[in-house]
């Protein structure tokens, strides 16, 4: 029994571990904003749309994953491009049409949060419109990424939904990032026009898409499936947002901050995802009753993930300074103050949220792919940075 249950403690660090040292590429993404804050505080929309961009795009990265992989063990799809079924490309064809309905919504959504919360004005909707909906139309090519990423984990024998999601979504992350500031200096210096055909690229393709596919009940129905969870997200993603440009008023130039940022809600979403899903396989072979009380017995679980994101968090310390060339024993210690107060925090938030909906998805029969991981992911992100929020306004 001792021996089972070291196991388990081992088991969940392990994966938790193998997850976070993917995220430590989101210190790339972070230092390329930290080399473009000039960029940013042109306008005030401009850094509170970042976690749009990268959450939205690993969000339906998870959601062709998810699909993909199924459709592959079911034999619907063949790992191939060419001469493949027409339910492979209905579902390439619904990423098009969701990422374009995407940028879109959260264009809206974020008008209301600007008008709110940000100074922005009803002028400015165009701007948001354009850059979101050219950023995530150049951002079409991880689908492409993506789907070959998961034929080659089928072709050899590996999980598709291990695998590919969280290297694909670091990936998606770093490119995403390097897109985005690539749009928002062309749209800064050269003009709107100068970004509108990227744009069109996506809208020209859903005008495609749409006639072909329109009276298809499969292609429906993972619209119908998907667009609730993307409307929800896209609610959560201006949450994050705001409380990101709430940082951004507290550490203005300070570069380690912006950093670390996109690491740290990888690292946090993907502990999350690791208690939540360990916690529903419990679930399902009744080992875990469906009641909050039983958190408790998930304890082994969730101490082993937590220790290794504290323990990545000091990492992501070190290395966010060092890149920086602001390393000091000063330094050191006030940002890694900062970061294991807001580890805290998260964590705890994140994995009482995760844990009810790991419940809920067991008691209600919600699909993970539709809508279970991108709400997760969401959430993660949301609650990272609002937790990132406090202990800055507490410690800096």
């Amino acid at each position: 029994m001792h021996v089972g249950k070291f196991q388990s403690f081992f088991g969940t660090f392990k994966e938790t571990t193998l997850a976070c040292i993917l995220d430590m590429g989101g210190l790339l993404a972070g230092f390329m904003i930290a080399l473009q804050l000039n960029i940013f505080d042109t306008t005030p929309w401009a850094i509170a749309l970042y976690p749009a961009v990268i959450s939205v795009k690993a969000i339906i990265t998870g959601l062709l994953t998810g699909r993909l992989s199924t459709a592959l063990h079911l034999g619907t799809v063949y790992p191939r491009f060419f001469g493949n079924t027409k339910s492979f490309y209905r579902l390439i064809g619904a990423m098009v049409v969701l990422t374009l309905a995407t940028s879109a919504t959260i264009s809206l959504v974020a008008m209301l949060f600007g008008t709110l919360f940000w100074g922005v004005t009803i002028s400015e909707f165009p701007a948001i419109l354009t850059v979101m909906v050219a950023t995530l139309s150049l951002g079409l090519l991880i689908t492409l990424i993506t789907i070959k990423f998961t034929f080659i984990s089928f072709k050899r024998g590996l999980d598709p939904d291990t695998i590919v999601y969280p290297a694909v979504s670091i990936l998606a992350n770093i490119i995403m990032t390097f897109l985005y500031i690539g749009v928002l200096n062309l749209y800064f210096s050269v003009g709107q026009w100068a970004i509108i055909l990227f744009g069109l690229i996506n809208v020209f393709l859903v005008l495609y898409i749409l006639p072909l596919n329109s009276r298809d009940r499969e292609f429906r129905k993972i619209i119908k499936e998907s667009l609730p969870t993307i409307l929800l997200v896209a609610f959560l993603v201006n949450i994050t947002g705001t409380f990101l440009k709430g940082i951004s008023n507290i550490v203005r130039g300070n570069r380690v901050i912006y950093t670390v940022y996109p690491a740290m809600i990888d690292m946090m979403g993907d502990a999350g995802l690791v208690v939540s899903s360990a916690a529903t396989v419990k679930l399902t072979l009744g080992v875990l009753s469906p009641t909050f009380g039983a958190i408790k017995n998930h304890a082994k679980s969730i101490l082993s993930a937590w220790a290794s994101t504290l323990m990545f968090f000091t990492v992501l310390a070190v290395l966010a300074l060092a890149i920086n060339g602001s390393f000091t024993a000063a330094t050191l210690y006030s940002l890694m103050l900062i970061l294991l107060v807001s580890n805290v925090i998260a964590f705890t938030a994140i994995v009482i949220v995760l844990f009810v909906i790991s419940i809920l998805t067991f008691k209600y029969g919600l699909d993970p792919d539709n809508f279970v991981i991108p709400l997760v992911s969401a959430l993660a992100d949301a609650l990272t940075t609002i937790a990132l929020f406090v202990a800055l306004l507490l410690l800096f």
